[in-house]
């Protein structure tokens, strides 16, 4: 179907900030007991909520982390951004092609909105995502979930009025692809570190450039009805 609507996740997609919550999930948890490194946290959290990630620690350890871990992390992260997230190379040129092109989009993310003024605000995007963000914690409130949930997605069409299968999502993790799918929607998973197998497994097609983003939406924006 054609393309009506372009939704972007945030983390490994337009801002290079994963190794960096990598970093502060793994201190957190290594205080708490459990000894994963950063590149475990990245292995087995990518995508997830921190209540997601808090619920899988709580099972290893066998006890409550307390009812202000997330908060405490998310402070950490959100602090960690302000002073060290950077832009994914043609994140910011991806946005201003879609614009050009006439697509509109949205920004639907795991993380806090705290979080992403954090990261937006440091590396300039703001002015591109304000009032076209969708956070999961949103829905979480209301009883609904983020992804690998079709939630956050849904919510995203829904806002701009376009259905499931006029969207398109840009995702670099397993766990969005899946919702992306779940969600009835088509989905680019950016994989400039490999050749994208896994993200290809859960229906996403693969690209490893976001300077080749462009191109591919004005190729489905121009597909037939």
């Amino acid at each position: 179907m054609p393309l009506k609507l372009v939704i972007y996740d945030c983390d490994g997609v337009l801002i290079d900030s994963e190794t960096l919550c990598d970093r502060v999930v793994s201190a957190e948890l290594i205080r708490n007991g459990w000894a994963l490194t950063p590149a475990d946290c990245h292995r087995h959290f990518l995508g997830l909520t921190f209540p997601d990630i808090q619920q899988a620690a709580e099972a290893q350890l066998g006890r409550p982390l307390g009812a202000d871990w997330i908060v405490r992390v998310v402070e950490n992260v959100t602090a960690v951004m302000a002073s060290e997230a950077t832009l994914i190379p043609g994140a910011r040129e991806a946005l201003e092609a879609t614009t050009a092109l006439g697509l509109p989009y949205r920004i639907a993310s795991n993380s806090s909105h705290a979080e992403m003024d954090a990261k937006f605000g440091r590396t300039g995007l703001l002015p591109l995502v304000e009032n076209r963000i969708h956070s999961a914690y949103d829905l979480i409130a209301r009883g609904k979930h983020g992804k690998p949930d079709p939630d956050l997605f849904l919510e995203a069409a829904a806002d701009a009025g376009v259905p499931p299968f006029a969207c398109v999502v840009i995702e670099d993790s397993v766990a969005g692809a899946t919702a992306a799918r779940a969600a009835g929607m088509r989905c680019l998973g950016y994989s400039p570190d490999n050749d994208g197998a896994p993200l290809r497994a859960v229906g996403a097609i693969p690209f490893a450039s976001m300077f080749a983003l462009p191109e591919l939406l004005r190729t489905l924006q121009s597909a037939p009805a």
